[in-house]
């Protein structure tokens, strides 16, 4: 094998690929414009609520408010009760506040239905997940109302916490699935996510778009006359395609480390390997599509229909596990799914190496088999 003229002909590629405008665009700028909006859009940092969740609880003082005031406490909140009157406070839109009916003790206990609210704080998972953290104090107090008014005894703070110590006939445990503290929300879903479609969408596009121009000009069929083979000359193309895809990968992973402080789980080099082997895939499947597309609107079509297609069913655009079951079942037969479950499983998890092997194989199994069809299917006019 001429070694010398397929590293020519893949970085002569790579060269071509690299002064188009829209490369840049694609493989570098709008992947962070991404990293930012569905990051923000999913909780930002990606850090689950601790001890800092400020809530401000304004309106009822009675027995049932102090008994929610310790159950969200309980759920990470520090409550600020020492304002009263919030309703003319200029940082009224960014400050987490529970809204209580005023006499929401008296109603409550006499049978009348009571409307809270939960206002500011912002918007996107991580707002949704205090609204679950409020709805969850609020019915443990509701449920022990209940109890206690079940049993003919006076709901006072007294008796709420005689019942909140007494002795659980049920408990449940929860732990994090794995080494990590952090769930994979905010940066820690989005740049990955976006970081996996992007690289489909500029290898898949840019890729297949180029090999058809080239087809198209007769710069192909002049290769058919030099001594190459054709396995030669269908490496160097698929060369460029993947060194591109490298950049791009390792250029996402330093805005991710630094501008967005993901966390990649101390499994740098195994994260970069799943990438890698991701990276060579695309770029293989870039290839077929410039082999099967006659124009370069049919390359550039399929190639962001099926990279917005990998990306939503393989768990790219939210967790995966938010999504319907056959949806699940679905991402673990797709490329896309493989590589974000091996990527969850290293950085939000805290797993080895070792616990990706079926990924990578799997990654690998695909990759060949897309090389073998682009090969046979490779044409010079």
């Amino acid at each position: 094998m001429n070694k010398r003229a397929v590293i020519f002909l893949a970085r002569e590629d790579l060269r071509l690929l690299l002064r188009s405008k829209a490369t840049w665009l694609w493989a570098f700028l709008m992947p962070v414009v991404f990293f930012f909006f569905m990051g923000t859009m999913m909780g930002g940092s990606g850090k689950p609520p601790g001890v800092t969740d400020g809530l401000r609880m304004v309106g009822d003082t009675g027995v049932l408010a102090d008994e929610l005031a310790l159950r969200l406490e309980e759920q990470s909140f520090v409550l600020d009760r020492t304002t009263p009157d919030f309703a003319s406070s200029s940082d009224q839109a960014q400050v987490k506040t529970l809204r209580l009916p005023i006499d929401m003790t008296s109603g409550a206990l006499a049978g009348e239905a009571q409307a809270l609210a939960l206002e500011g704080g912002g918007s996107g998972m991580a707002a949704e997940h205090d609204n679950v953290r409020v709805q969850r104090a609020l019915y443990t107090v509701l449920a022990d109302l209940f109890v206690l008014q079940s049993d003919g005894i006076e709901p006072t703070a007294a008796a709420f916490g005689e019942l909140r110590d007494a002795p659980r006939a049920l408990t449940l445990e929860v732990a994090p699935a794995g080494k990590r503290k952090s769930i994979p929300r905010g940066f820690q879903q989005a740049v990955p996510g976006t970081l996996v479609m992007f690289t489909a969408l500029v290898l898949l596009t840019s890729g297949a778009s180029l090999l058809v121009i080239e087809r198209r000009r007769g710069l192909l069929a002049r290769l058919a006359t030099a001594p190459l083979s054709r396995l030669e000359v269908v490496l160097g193309k698929l060369g460029g395609k993947f060194v591109l895809g490298l950049i791009q990968i390792g250029f996402s992973i330093l805005v991710g480390t630094f501008a967005f402080g993901v966390d990649w789980g101390g499994q740098l080099p195994a994260v970069a390997l799943v990438l890698s082997v991701y990276g060579m895939f695309i770029s293989a499947l870039g290839l077929c599509l410039g082999n099967l597309a006659s124009t370069e609107g049919q390359a550039v079509g399929i190639g962001v229909f099926a990279a917005n297609m990998l990306a939503a069913l393989g768990g790219c655009w939210w967790p995966i596990e938010v999504t319907p079951a056959w949806m699940q079942s679905l991402a673990g037969w797709l490329p896309t799914g493989w590589v974000m479950s091996a990527m969850h499983d290293l950085t939000s998890f805290g797993m080895g190496p070792a616990a990706v092997l079926p990924e990578v194989l799997n990654l690998l199994g695909a990759t060949a088999l897309a090389l073998w069809f682009g090969s046979r299917t490779f044409r010079y006019q």
